[in-house]
């Protein structure tokens, strides 16, 4: 008589949720992502319909139930609505310091343009930095590659090419001026750029870094989850929000994920 093994989702995800514990407490690595499996499994009544869900989903290929279980963890520590707001804030203070930059270099650019004028009117000299190519070994002592590798051919440039053949400092400066001033932010990964695209922060943007790194991770960009992968929205409100540890007052449920589905279906506005 040949018995039958009952499969159990729950198990088998929250299995693989201690095995992402297991693994960073090892290395000593991620505790924040640590911390969501700890939500996870502490809200494990809330989360068992959703792992039914992804198991039926997910379970025909092996990496990727793994795979999205990494990926809401990942999401959770580093795309909370508290992480989210440092990096706006981030981008904030980025777009702050390059207009500093703009002004102060301009500023620079015009007193390194008139020192040079006192050094040819005035009768007097300070005995100062006056070639960018003295700039750029003076501020290389500590550099062996470019002490190595660089420094004698600019010596022997320096000294096939007099003074009026390079860029005096103060038009130096001025380049980094305008660079500064027409400087255009943007995010360096696919995750920053969604969820912080929107003007005003909320937990939708949560959701948005979590359907990029879906995006990123499909078969369609060569990665383990299967083309077509898609959470229903029951499940993806339940998932926000035991992975954020969102309480009572704080829930979202499927209909905020319907609605928030349908914005993004119609684009920015």
């Amino acid at each position: 008589m040949s018995s039958v093994q009952t499969v159990n989702p729950q198990q088998i995800c929250e299995d693989l949720l201690r095995e992402e514990k297991r693994y960073n407490s090892e290395h000593r690595i991620l505790p924040s992502e640590s911390t969501v499996a700890d939500r996870l499994l502490h809200r494990s009544i809330e989360m068992k319909p959703v792992y039914e869900e992804l198991y039926g989903k997910l379970h025909m290929h092996p990496p990727a139930l793994q795979c999205f279980l990494s990926l809401v963890l990942s999401a959770a520590a580093f795309w909370n609505p508290e992480k989210i707001q440092e990096a706006r804030t981030a981008r904030d203070d980025l777009a702050n310091t390059n207009r500093q930059i703009a002004r102060k270099a301009a500023e620079l650019a015009t007193l390194l343009e008139r020192r040079s004028e006192l050094h040819n009117t005035s009768g007097f000299s300070s005995d100062t930095q006056y070639h960018c190519c003295s700039v750029i070994e003076a501020a290389s002592p500590h550099n062996y590659l470019f002490r190595s590798y660089v420094q004698d051919r600019l010596a022997a440039l320096r000294g096939q090419y007099d003074l009026k053949y390079w860029p005096s400092l103060s038009e130096f400066i001025e380049v980094l001026a305008m660079d500064a001033e027409s400087a255009v932010m943007s995010a360096t990964d696919p995750l920053t750029a969604a969820a912080t695209a929107a003007v005003r922060p909320s937990r939708a943007d949560f959701f948005k870094a979590l359907f990029a790194a879906i995006d990123e991770n499909s078969a369609g960009n060569y990665g383990q989850l299967p083309r077509g992968f898609k959470l229903t929205d029951r499940a993806l409100a339940s998932l926000g929000n035991c992975a954020l540890d969102l309480g009572p007052d704080d829930l979202v449920d499927d209909a905020y994920i319907k609605r928030f589905r349908q914005r993004e279906r119609n684009g920015p506005k």
